[in-house]
């Protein structure tokens, strides 16, 4: 079991509609981290943007994944993010975990963006994704999912969280409210990565991609709002002796959700 985790994280601006674009400037920026990062995250739908033009833009699965795998293998490190992608004639905003021996784990965004009718392009997902990484628990989520914290509550099975978004820079205060309160109510290390630029829709964002601890504490010392790599190292002992020694988790309520097919 390894007692730290080493996870950098992109803040770019990302090319709007123009998958493979995306891709080659995040090749670039991936051989940036340090050698020693054992995960990368990538922000919401990295290789397009926050678009509803799926039919025009949407890869399928396995283009997706072939460059991920070899982003992952190359680079000796795990690698996540959410991208436009098409299955079985549908179409997902699916957040990947990829790591160097080429195991894929999935998360379908399961709250989608109504106000900008996420919903009428793409298929929800209903089923939580906690991936198991060099003895770490890790929760995958999705931009919008941030406002839910029903979803995302902490069951005694992960000690990070992760949201990837296009999160706009008119709503960027509950951004950074939420995402520090997902890690104190959690008690889980919590990282939300976001983008920053103005997209095709000539909306702005500003980033504010941040790290925090288990009691809501900044792991980083700035909200960058420019494109701009992080690094941070999580210690899973820090947390552990945190955890017993406030007991918060065991105290929190008992209940059971279902979703709707």
């Amino acid at each position: 079991m390894n007692d730290t985790l080493q996870i950098s994280y992109i803040q770019a601006d990302l090319i709007w509609e123009h998958p493979n674009a995306n891709r080659a400037v995040f090749e670039k920026k991936i051989a940036t981290c340090p050698k020693d990062t054992e995960v990368i995250i990538l922000p919401e739908m990295f290789n397009t943007g926050f678009s509803m033009n799926a039919e025009a833009n949407a890869q399928e699965v396995p283009d997706v994944l072939e460059w991920m795998k070899a982003q992952s293998k190359k680079h000796h490190a795990a690698l996540t993010g959410s991208a436009m992608v098409k299955e079985n004639g549908k179409y997902f905003n699916r957040m990947f975990f990829v790591e160097p021996n080429g195991k894929v784990s999935k998360y379908d965004k399961k709250h989608l963006f109504t106000l900008a009718k996420e919903q009428e392009t793409y298929t929800p997902g209903n089923e939580r994704c906690v991936v198991h990484y060099k003895g770490w628990n890790i929760c995958l989520m999705v931009c919008y999912d941030l406002r839910f914290p029903v979803w995302a509550r902490n069951k005694d099975d992960y000690e990070v969280l992760i949201y990837v978004a296009n999160w706009p820079a008119k709503r960027i205060s509950a951004w950074d409210t939420l995402l520090k309160a997902r890690a104190i109510e959690n008690m889980s290390y919590c990282i939300g990565v976001n983008i920053i630029g103005t997209d095709g829709n000539n909306f702005p964002y500003l980033g504010h991609s941040a790290a925090y601890n288990v009691l809501g504490e900044p792991l980083s010392s700035h909200l960058p709002e420019e494109e701009v790599i992080e690094t941070v190292i999580l210690k899973k002992s820090d947390l552990e002796t945190t955890r017993e020694k406030l007991g918060f988790l065991k105290d929190k309520d008992s209940f059971e959700f279902t979703t709707e097919q």
